[in-house]
């Protein structure tokens, strides 16, 4: 006898905690929009950095109380499509691009459409793709670079429809390194629960007081940066640069051909 639906456990409910985090993400990335409808952009730069920090957590939660499940990765991925995708669309758009014409709301639409395409790759790619990085630039981190900047423009009452041509030119290069080949480094080698000596959590007390001072700034220069870092290591990671390695089919690019072959020529010479 088959038994219904409504009887087999994984479809009585959600888990509450991990999915409650992701709508408090989801909630960052719609107010991000409404804020910068009414140009209130600060307020909407910051949103778009809560939503991050969300974003972080309901994985981490997830995964610490055993509470991982299909209903939640794709809530996830809905949520952050608005929070990475939508809203630092339409916060650059209202701030920057309104009086670009054709030019303005295309740029956003690139910028949009790249982050859905990121986001279906990269949920196409879960458990198989080298986890110590990201093909192509994170969503959150492209997020990131639109905010700060928008952060720091309106923090010092920069009209940014006077450099619209720079920001919309930033938005479609933020748009299309989501979609590159280009590798970005993860993170995901370090060891958080490792121990560390006095000095580092020194130095780490001296970072809180240096993002504290001057946050829009150093954020935007960290986002920046590590926008860069990826064509910086994609290029010193392969012998001869192809277009596979910038764009395309990810299995034609063979990212560690050159470190295979320093391998091999080092174990030859030891022999």
């Amino acid at each position: 006898m088959k038994k219904s639906p409504l009887e087999n456990p994984t479809t009585r409910g959600i888990y509450l905690l991990p999915n409650l985090l992701t709508t408090a993400g989801l909630f960052s990335g719609f107010y991000a929009v409404v804020s910068s409808m009414n140009e209130h952009f600060i307020s909407a730069a910051v949103a778009i950095f809560i939503a991050m920090i969300f974003d972080g957590l309901d994985g981490r939660v997830a995964r610490m109380t055993n509470t991982q499940s299909e209903f939640g990765a794709e809530y996830d991925s809905m949520a952050d499509m608005v929070s990475f995708g939508i809203a630092p669309g339409l916060v650059v758009y209202n701030w920057a691009l309104s009086d670009m014409g054709k030019f303005g709301w295309l740029a956003a639409f690139v910028y949009v459409a790249c982050a859905a395409l990121r986001l279906a790759r990269f949920n196409t790619q879960v458990g198989i793709a080298d986890k110590r990085f990201f093909q192509g630039l994170a969503s959150p981190a492209a997020a990131g670079v639109i905010a700060s900047l928008v952060w720091v423009g309106a923090s010092y009452q920069i009209n940014g429809h006077d450099y619209g041509i720079i920001m919309g030119s930033i938005t479609i290069l933020c748009g299309l390194l989501m979609v590159s080949n280009f590798r970005y480094n993860s993170f995901k080698e370090v060891d958080w629960k490792g121990r560390v000596n006095f000095l580092m959590v020194l130095v780490i007390v001296l970072v809180f007081v240096v993002v504290a001072s001057s946050p829009a700034e150093l954020l935007a220069l960290i986002f920046v940066l590590y926008a860069c870092s990826g064509p910086v290591t994609t290029f010193r990671s392969v012998e001869e640069l192809k277009l596979e390695h910038v764009i395309g089919d990810d299995k034609d690019a063979d990212f560690d051909s050159v470190r295979d072959k320093a391998k091999n020529e080092e174990m030859n010479n030891d022999k």
